[in-house]
């Protein structure tokens, strides 16, 4: 592939829409769609070299036998969806300071450790550049509504035969699908 440029097409409130001109490798002249969280990409480096956007917490009990996961009414597909607490780091913000941040706006709880952070990944590579970081740690605390009445979320705590149930039975996304799915044949 060899890349030609690019061109901003609509301007969202958090995402933009960019068209991406490239060469295929037989000399043909295509165009690829894709959204981003920054909304001023100009040059080819700034596709993938840039801040992560979101932080994503992969939280267990002080026991270590289960594993924090939101139900929660994603517009984009129209249903409830299971998903790890997760939010958009804001500008000044480190990333475990947007952590503690969104999973106390998302649950209620508090965190008590992270034991890892996880290198940056992408969150869906075939239409858009957006970064998260994943933090593993423990949580504690009572549960709350969301802070926010734009978000539908519904937290618990699951065992793992509970999640082994789930994976058969319930709508997940796709990281917290493949770790959940892992971490309940343990």
């Amino acid at each position: 592939m060899k890349f030609k440029g690019i061109e901003k097409k609509e301007q969202g409130e958090f995402i933009t829409r960019y068209d991406l001109k490239y060469e295929t490798v037989d000399g043909i002249e295509k165009i690829y769609e894709m959204i981003s969280r920054d909304k001023d990409i100009k040059e080819f480096e700034k596709l993938h070299d840039r801040k992560p956007d979101a932080v994503v917490m992969i939280m267990h009990d002080a026991t270590g036998e289960k594993v924090l996961i939101n139900k929660e009414y994603r517009m984009a597909v129209g249903t409830y969806v299971f998903s790890f607490p997760a939010g958009i780091i804001e500008e000044g913000e480190t990333v475990r300071e947007a952590a503690s941040r969104e999973l106390r706006e998302e649950t209620g709880l508090h965190i008590d450790s992270i034991v890892d952070e996880i290198r940056e990944s992408f969150s869906a590579v075939g239409f858009s550049n957006e970064k998260n970081v994943c933090v593993v740690g423990t949580a504690s605390g009572e549960f709350q509504p969301s802070d926010s009445t734009l978000e539908e979320i519904e937290a618990g705590w699951y065992t793992r035969e509970e999640v082994r149930k789930m994976l058969k039975t319930e709508n997940f996304a796709g990281r917290t699908q493949a770790y959940c799915y892992i971490w309940s044949k343990e």
